[in-house]
């Protein structure tokens, strides 16, 4: 399944997966769990795993498989699954290479002012998933997303992880979903697994408290978020990146079925928010 139109995240997508792709054992398991739930719940699912970890605190983190092995990987959940397949570019050169096989670029939070890194991306005709980075005001986001728009992508969404609160720490202003969609017009996107990192407290790289995700989902759904980003996995504690803040696949039913059930709760029968 892959198109370029604008309807690609659908009515709150749920983008996730593994953090980094691994092997096609792994990447298979976890896109045909999120795939069941997506039907269950009538939720699209966007399968999210990247091929590249750019930016990892130390020279020896492991990154992931590379471009090539990495987009032949995405190729296999897509065919197996029947998913839309999502992956971060940290160069403009990235970009065509990746769109020839993803349906939906994303820019990582650390790059997401990167001209162009986004001229590149929205020039691929494909949508694109920015991330805000933790240092900015949801209106600073608004320049970030006319640069894609400008550039040719079809459809945009921002996803917000929260911001820095002294060293280490991230704290989501709950405010920030309306403020991006009053300033950017995009869809807005929860990132709840990255919202609860904390940045150089494992011995250099980044920890988390994966215990308040369910928390922070729920309160993000409440105040109107677009979608969900959940990164996720069947052993955290044997993932190769971001292993301490992602939620263990066997916890991502009930909380989707949370989601699902104050979504409704929320919304009146004609779909307005109450």
């Amino acid at each position: 399944m892959s198109d370029s139109g604008a309807d690609v995240f659908g009515d709150f997508p749920v983008i996730s997966g593994p953090c980094v792709l691994e092997d096609d054992a792994l990447n298979l398991a976890v896109a045909r769990a999120v795939a069941a739930w997506g039907a269950w719940f009538s939720l699209p699912v966007i399968f999210k795993a990247s091929f590249d970890k750019a930016n990892r605190s130390k020279l020896d983190s492991p990154r992931g498989p590379g471009i090539a092995d990495g987009l032949a990987r995405l190729a296999t959940v897509k065919q197996e699954t029947g998913l839309r397949v999502l992956t971060d570019i940290h160069e403009p050169a990235h970009a065509e290479q990746a769109a020839e096989v993803v349906d939906v670029l994303q820019i990582p939070a650390f790059l997401c002012r990167q001209t162009d890194l986004l001229v590149a991306a929205g020039r691929t005709g494909r949508p694109v998933n920015i991330k805000k980075g933790q240092w900015m005001a949801p209106e600073e986001m608004a320049p970030a997303v006319e640069k894609l728009r400008a550039s040719g992508a079809p459809a945009v969404a921002v996803t917000e992880r929260g911001t820095f609160f002294g060293y280490g720490n991230l704290v989501v202003d709950m405010r920030s979903f309306a403020r991006l969609e009053a300033a950017t017009g995009a869809a807005t996107i929860f990132d709840g697994t990255h919202s609860v990192q904390r940045p150089g407290l494992a011995e250099g790289s980044s920890g988390g408290d994966p215990v308040h995700i369910p928390a922070l989902v729920r309160a993000a759904v409440a105040a109107g978020c677009g979608g969900l980003f959940l990164e996720t996995h069947p052993d955290p504690a044997s993932a190769p990146s971001d292993g301490s803040n992602m939620l263990p696949l066997e916890r991502m039913e009930a909380l989707l079925g949370s989601v699902v059930a104050l979504r409704a709760a929320l919304h009146d029968p004609a779909g307005a928010l109450r």
